[in-house]
């Protein structure tokens, strides 16, 4: 069984509590579990890791080349910062797809920029946390 992995960035410990209005009211644990369910119908098997500090992201990216088939990321605000996180992707072999639950177009200019978005597959945005299953689905596609 392919594994893979779906990582989040900054805050997202707070999904469901932070600013419910853009962001909803499902936990960040809901969505690990619809992500499980979704993979485990697809036959892969889901890692879930999130963390507010940029080396432990570039650590499980770094961690997922000898682990994982594919990546499905949410870097938070590393999104707009971190060149970082890019080459850790960039040193990953398999495909990624970039989610982020609200429209980030939609929102500060500052957002309107990802580093990540030059190393997905796709990028899915402003679809809630419905995205993340869009994610995980597309990965299972990739795979295939």
């Amino acid at each position: 069984m392919k594994t893979v992995y779906l990582l989040n960035g900054p805050n997202l410990n707070l999904l469901g509590k932070r600013q419910p209005e853009i962001y909803g009211h499902e936990t960040l644990a809901d969505v690990v579990q619809s992500c499980t369910t979704t993979a485990s119908a697809l036959g892969l098997d889901l890692y879930a890791f999130q963390s507010n500090h940029e080396g432990a992201i570039i650590d499980k990216i770094h961690e997922a080349r000898d682990k994982a088939a594919g990546i499905v990321i949410n870097p938070g605000a590393f999104t707009h910062t971190s060149v970082a996180i890019l080459d850790a992707l960039n040193a990953f072999e398999g495909p990624v797809i970039e989610v982020h639950i609200s429209n980030v177009h939609k929102r500060e200019a500052f957002r309107h920029h990802s580093y990540v978005s030059l190393r997905a597959e796709g990028v899915i945005a402003g679809l809630g946390t419905e995205g993340y299953l869009a994610a995980v689905r597309r990965l299972a596609m990739l795979l295939a």
